[in-house]
């Protein structure tokens, strides 16, 4: 797996661009192919520099297994998006269409047939928003600030106190959990002003 980068061409202006696919290349029929598995569109930011590490980890995530390396926030937040995009498009999805339903008095409304959803990936969000929320009303974030560490290490710390809350285990085992079981790192709680990096 890995992103093309190929030149389109607008068929009604003729303005020529360049749109980012990711591709894998597969035999097929005895000859060598590439198979586009997503259109990543045109205004792809991901630096180029930044692709080879992006592919794998998208491709552990499919796969189930744990990331060797820790990439940059942003990078991950991507590829667990394209992964889930790339879940979907394998049919592991409710059915499309189902349930919608549009309302007057110019208010959109969805109607949902909760035995129809699927989860895909699930994360534990209750009891990490309750350890921050505790944090906060005491005074611990702004503690661990006015002993002088910085944003990493402030986060180092409370996904380790947190995980020892919710899971207790070892230094390994509270590390997986918050990389695969919690959704610690993509809370954004107002007074914390920061997304936690992991």
């Amino acid at each position: 797996m890995y992103i093309r980068r190929v030149r389109t061409r607008n068929k009604t202006t003729g303005e020529s661009y360049f749109t980012h696919r990711l591709v894998r290349t597969d035999r097929i029929a005895g000859r060598v192919r590439q198979v586009t598995l997503l259109n990543l569109g045109r205004h792809f930011a991901v630096a180029q520099e930044d692709w080879p590490s992006l592919c794998p980890r998208i491709e552990e995530i499919l796969t189930g297994q744990a990331g060797l390396l820790s990439l940059k926030p942003e990078l991950e937040e991507l590829a667990q998006r394209y992964a889930a995009q790339l879940l979907l498009r394998q049919g592991q999805s409710v059915e499309p269409g189902r349930g919608w339903h549009s309302a007057s008095a110019g208010r959109s409304f969805v109607e949902v047939d909760v035995d129809s959803l699927e989860q895909l990936r699930p994360r534990s969000v209750g009891v990490e928003h309750v350890g921050l929320s505790v944090m906060h009303e005491i005074g611990f974030i702004e503690h661990l600030q006015s002993l002088g560490l910085n944003r990493a290490q402030c986060a180092a710390v409370i996904g380790n106190v947190i995980g020892r809350m919710a899971a207790p285990g070892s230094e390994l085992a509270t590390w997986n959990w918050l990389k695969n079981e919690s959704a610690l790192g993509e809370i954004r709680k107002r007074p914390v002003n920061t997304v936690l990096p992991w």
